[in-house]
């Protein structure tokens, strides 16, 4: 799964997008993997994916006030862990500073 951090024009449909991916990240959007945009406002997202025989292009838009800490750094594209995706569909930043590590039961003394 790969972010286009900064903001993408969110008026751009499939051609555009699997342009945007394949010109200015240098990916294969036909890769079996979502790529994720952000607009401006950070309240809606599409993902574009390869199925095999077509794109999908997905829409989300979140309702009131709420938003997504999207990336605005110089990077132009990253690679997202499934831990990442998760964070930022919470509204979490994906750069999270410090995570409780998981520990195995132990002893009680």
């Amino acid at each position: 799964m790969f972010l286009a951090c900064g903001y993408t024009d969110m008026r751009k449909q499939i051609d555009g997008l699997a342009q945007l991916v394949d010109q200015s990240f240098k990916l294969n959007p036909f890769d079996n993997t979502f790529f994720l945009f952000c607009g401006r406002r950070c309240d809606r997202i599409k993902a574009l994916y390869w199925d095999g025989d077509g794109f999908v292009l997905m829409y989300k838009r979140l309702d009131g006030k709420s938003s997504y800490q999207w990336p605005r750094s110089a990077e132009a594209v990253r690679e997202l862990t499934p831990q990442q995706y998760r964070w930022l569909m919470e509204g979490l930043t994906i750069d999270q500073k410090k995570v409780i590590a998981k520990r195995s039961a132990g002893r009680i003394i």
